[in-house]
């Protein structure tokens, strides 16, 4: 269980200082960031898939074209949720991405009601209603809907969507979704080196090294939130989550003065007391169904003796 804490808050905590990471990649144009994104994360999986001689599961997996298609559909959504992020960050929109993770369990909450016929409780309902008046007041308050937020939301529940009924592991899922993305990414860094447009090749060692770490930064994450998860309750995990937008919020308002006024507190108020009556919700319904659990041990050690 300790273990478990401690693998899901590295996890938010590197993902909390993304912002950090690619605003010092800013010379690098975002398309270009992402085609490194995707080629050196595939590196760094296959590193640890020889490392661990985990090479089976891959060829029954590539003769199904149905769970091929399945990934290569997330691989797009993960793909998009990566490039939006890191235009985001590098565009000066730290504090509207992170509002995006914040909304992000209310988008997965939606998602399983609409694609996995999973009945919502009246306290969820009011949840997804205040977060929606919240959305709703940042909007008419800026004229524009907050795009950047709703996108990395969607694309991420959707992508949360796909893996939660694809049957691979967080490692496996990674290799397959990162190696279906690699020829995209080969043939566009390739186009670039040949035209010279390409930012790496001009680039300082200390920066080219920054740029392959995406690789490590991107995989290490993901492979101790899945560690995480084998191992506390999703409740937990859940609550957990919070540090990831709270990081990312504090960055882009105290490290790079993003400004956070008195309009936007109140939209992000809304969707703050939102996630804290899910949250609420989600321990109470944990706590119940444990206290349902041991009764029913109770009665049924009663029962034995």
């Amino acid at each position: 269980m300790n273990s478990g804490i401690l693998y899901a808050f590295l996890a938010f905590v590197i993902w909390g200082l993304f912002p950090v990471y690619f605003k010092t990649l800013h010379q690098i144009p975002a398309l270009e960031m992402l085609a490194h994104r995707m080629a050196w994360s595939l590196v760094f999986v296959f590193v640890v898939l020889l490392v661990r001689r985990h090479w089976r599961w891959l060829g029954p997996v590539m003769r199904d074209r149905r769970l091929v298609g399945r990934f290569a559909a997330s691989a797009v959504l993960l793909s998009a949720n990566w490039g939006t992020y890191i235009w985001a960050v590098n565009a000066g929109h730290i504090v509207e991405a992170s509002l995006g993770y914040f909304i992000n369990p209310l988008i997965n909450v939606l998602f399983g009601y609409a694609f996995l016929h999973e009945r919502l409780r009246p306290v969820q309902w009011t949840a997804v209603g205040v977060a929606t008046a919240g959305v709703a007041w940042l909007t008419w308050q800026s004229g524009s809907l907050p795009w950047i937020s709703l996108a990395l939301a969607v694309t991420f529940g959707g992508y949360g969507l796909l893996r939660k009924t694809a049957q691979l592991g967080t490692l496996e899922g990674l290799a397959l979704e990162t190696l279906l993305l690699f020829p995209v990414a080969l043939i566009y860094l390739s186009i670039l080196g040949v035209s010279g447009a390409s930012h790496f090749g001009h680039a300082s060692p200390s920066l080219q090294l920054l740029l392959a770490a995406a690789g490590p930064v991107t995989a290490v994450p993901l492979l101790l939130f899945g560690a995480a998860a084998r191992r506390i309750p999703l409740s937990t995990l859940g609550l957990i989550q919070y540090v990831t937008p709270t990081l990312q919020l504090l960055t882009g308002v105290l490290v790079y003065q993003e400004p956070f006024g008195a309009v936007r507190a109140v939209g992000y108020g809304a969707i703050w007391v939102a996630l804290a009556l899910y949250s609420a919700e989600g321990l109470r319904s944990t706590m119940l169904a444990r206290e349902a659990r041991r009764e029913c041990e109770t009665r049924g050690t009663r029962g034995g003796d």
